[in-house]
């Protein structure tokens, strides 16, 4: 590397003290960055950049490995080391394309702006010249260029990539950044590096499946290794590394934000940011698990037990490869998620064959254990979609359903016969919301499988009600909560059921007493 940038300046007029100056420089991007690397601070105007050590670190991490991936809190200065060290490279490394891919183009234009004002006030002798110069781009005459870009689902694409910088990746849209990190990963993996930085987010997005891999050092013999199993090298650096921030700061930052961003934005932990139903530092308790046994495309999460109940839901769908129909399978009295099943392309035969299934499974099971009188129950949404469930129910026989179909209880007073399965209104919505967020937030109900604990994180207000964030998906949430609903059905008539589960889902018992029966 140093032979060919000095080639460069073999023919210049500069002083031997210079061309030392420059010499320093082109193995070395710490010694740039805090000698000539020149930064706008809002109070102090124009200053050279000088590294606090977790920010040295942090260079270090960027030029000693190929892939690097980096956790820092609000007001870090993870932008700006960043953007001084990919001037540097641009400069110091021939040949090289640059792409910035930030979480929105405004993003990738302030990067951009740092690198340019710093070009500027960078002295001839130490600068390399520009062939082109724009707001989203620099080429420069030794070969290299920077390149900056909204992060979307072809950023990057047709592009030879020679070092990747993703910036506040995880607030990408998660569906767009597993789009775009399947789609640069063949780039980077012929011989590109990447670095990508990061306040954390949500604990299951693209930023954080990356992070759990750099973050996990131990080989097969459980020797201690330099970088993750994903090749990446991970850094983390907290509120409190930062000099000009103590005790008080913190204190007075949680006054202002609140415990659970301060968690996020400062201490780096994995804690939603939106206003979610279940309490987000509740949820990023939960971590989730792999399936005990797989039978299809059913996850079974927790053994078939002697003497439990088992509460199943259907929430259909049209099965075109839109919305996830799911059905949730939870176990009385413990409370605790059996099962789930979730697909977009089945149709709605094959999602009530799916249910017909799991009701078969749990009855032998539970009839293997010696429970001769099985106690199951299970529903469907019969909401639009839900009338062709019911449908093919009855096509179906409904006799052959193990189990009892659980009903919406009829109103007191109501002249016409109950309509089977459970509509979903605004009103029994947000009762059923509130109640399953009571049981989770008191422990008495444990989601634990990965993709229910994901859909809980995106699981968020919207007007007067809940529903997922935009790009993501609440099925299994949905069938989850028609279960919710058949557990108060259930309680109403089971004393000890009513005893562990607490007050009525409803707000009111103008209901008839369903009764239920086991065949």
């Amino acid at each position: 590397m140093a032979d060919l940038t000095k080639q460069a300046y073999k023919n210049t007029e500069f002083t031997d003290a210079q061309l030392s100056e420059f010499s320093k420089c082109i193995d070395n991007p710490s010694y740039f960055l805090n000698t000539y690397f020149t930064i706008q601070h809002p109070t102090k105007g124009s200053m050279i950049y000088k590294a606090y050590e977790y920010q040295n670190e942090l260079v270090n991490s960027y030029h000693n490995y190929r892939y690097s991936i980096s956790m820092l809190g609000r007001q870090m200065g993870k932008s700006t080391t960043a953007a001084g060290y990919l001037l540097w490279y641009a400069m110091f490394v021939p040949d090289q394309t640059i792409l910035i891919a930030a979480h929105k183009y405004s993003g990738a234009q302030e990067i951009m702006h740092r690198i340019r004002y710093a070009y500027e006030l960078c002295p001839d002798y130490i600068r390399c010249g520009v062939i082109s110069y724009n707001k989203g781009s620099i080429e420069f005459d030794n070969g290299s260029r920077i390149i900056a870009q909204a992060t979307t689902e072809n950023t990057g694409r047709g592009l030879s990539i020679s070092l990747l910088y993703a910036d506040e990746f995880a607030f990408v849209r998660p569906t767009i950044a597993k789009e775009f990190w399947t789609s640069i990963s063949p780039t980077l993996a012929t011989g590109g590096k990447a670095i990508i930085t990061s306040t954390p987010n949500l604990d299951d997005d693209q930023f954080a499946l990356i992070w759990q891999g750099g973050i996990k050092t131990v080989d097969e013999f459980g020797n201690e290794t330099e970088v993750g199993v994903n090749g990446f090298r991970a850094y983390k650096a907290v509120w409190s590394q930062h000099p000009d921030r103590d005790d008080k700061w913190a204190s007075e930052e949680k006054g202002r934000v609140g415990v659970e961003r301060f968690l996020r934005e400062h201490e780096c932990e994995f804690v939603a940011f939106d206003e979610t139903l279940v309490d987000s530092v509740k949820l990023s308790q939960f971590r989730g698990i792999e399936p005990l046994r797989k039978t299809g495309q059913i996850r079974w999460y927790d053994s078939i037990k002697k003497g439990n109940t088992y509460v199943v839901g259907l929430d259909p769908a049209m099965g075109t490869g839109g919305d996830n129909a799911a059905i949730q399978v939870w176990s009385l009295p413990e409370m605790n998620q059996v099962a789930e099943w979730q697909h977009n392309k089945t149709d709605m035969r094959g999602q009530v064959k799916t249910l017909y299934d799991i009701l078969h499974i749990l009855k032998e099971e539970l009839k293997e254990l010696g429970n001769k009188s099985p106690e199951i129950y299970w529903s469907v949404e019969n909401n639009s979609l839900g009338e062709a469930a019911l449908i093919l129910i009855e096509e179906m026989d409904e006799d052959k359903f193990p189990g009892e179909f659980l009903h919406e209880p009829k109103k007191r007073g109501a002249s016409r016969s109950i309509r089977k399965g459970f509509t979903t209104t605004y009103k029994t919505k947000i009762t059923a919301c509130m109640k399953m967020k009571s049981w989770i937030e008191s422990d008495k109900m444990t989601p634990i499988s990965k993709n229910l604990i994901r859909e809980f994180k995106t699981f968020v207000a919207k007007g007067k009600s809940y529903e997922a964030k935009l790009g993501e998906t609440d099925d299994l949430v949905s069938a989850t909560l028609l279960c919710v609903r058949q557990i108060q059905v259930i309680s109403r008539f089971d004393e000890q059921y009513e005893e562990l589960l607490g007050e009525s889902l409803d707000t009111n018992d103008d209901y008839d007493e369903p009764l239920p029966m086991v065949f």
